[in-house]
């Protein structure tokens, strides 16, 4: 039985249960990929059907990472497959169950919200951000937020952390980033504005009239008026677009 519940690896030379770094970063970039494609459909097409099937797949697999084993997580599985030629890092693995957590979490929000009442609003927008800032800074940067507010709450000190990040550390020239760094940053995105604006200028904001809706078709335009929040977020037309009334 020990054998299938567990959490983490007991390696030589480790005080607490690990984890392999590297699948877990390839498990948040192949959730990460999933997850962008159906903020995408959902944002630009209206179609929140893939939205719902990845927070059920999000919430299975995640249930099975804290609460059975991070070996039979799907996710990590195909990233342990990803990665299998490259040696492991091991990093803590209490640190990583807390930041698990967060975004199982999540996910049990986005089930009720979405999945269960179909609820379309702000709070979606804030939780969908919210994941998809977390895997995007695990994957791409090996920066795990969950584990540095597990750091940072008291009697709790998290060990083995990616990059000796937990450590204290002396840091390399080269990896300064400097005044002039952020000068060349700023630039760059100023530049990149600078362009858009010059050779992709805004379209036209087409409006429509509004005739005097008739008695059979008033209930349809009340369902289909923007609330306040998305006209002042600018999104009423994707509030409609939401709501398949365009």
């Amino acid at each position: 039985m020990s054998k299938i519940f567990g959490f983490g690896e007991t390696v030589p030379g480790y005080e607490v249960p690990v984890l392999n770094e590297r699948e877990v970063r390839a498990a948040a970039g192949i959730l990460l990929v999933f997850a962008m494609m159906s903020f995408a459909n959902a944002w630009f097409m209206g179609n929140f059907r893939p939205t719902k099937i990845f927070v059920i797949a999000f919430l299975i697999d995640f249930t099975i990472r804290i609460f059975i084993n991070p070996r039979y997580s799907p996710s990590m599985i195909v990233g342990r497959f990803a990665v299998h030629n490259q040696a492991p890092e091991w990093t803590g693995a209490p640190q990583k169950r807390f930041a698990w957590a967060i975004g199982w979490g999540l996910a049990v929000t986005m089930l009720w919200l979405i999945v269960i009442n179909n609820v379309i609003g702000p709070i979606n927008m804030l939780v969908c951000a919210t994941c998809l800032t977390l895997m995007f800074f695990e994957s791409a940067f090996g920066i795990c937020i969950g584990c540095k507010i597990y750091n940072a709450l008291p009697n709790r000190q998290a060990q083995h952390c990616a990059g000796a990040s937990c450590e204290v550390i002396t840091h390399h020239a080269s990896q300064k980033v400097g005044a002039g760094g952020t000068a060349i940053v700023v630039a760059f995105l100023a530049l990149v504005g600078v362009v858009g604006q010059q050779g992709f200028p805004a379209a036209d904001t087409v409006e429509v009239a509004q005739s005097a809706p008739t008695a059979a078709a008033a209930g349809a335009e009340d369902r289909c008026t923007p609330p306040a929040f998305a006209v002042a977020m600018g999104h009423a037309e994707k509030w409609k677009l939401h709501n398949n009334c365009k």
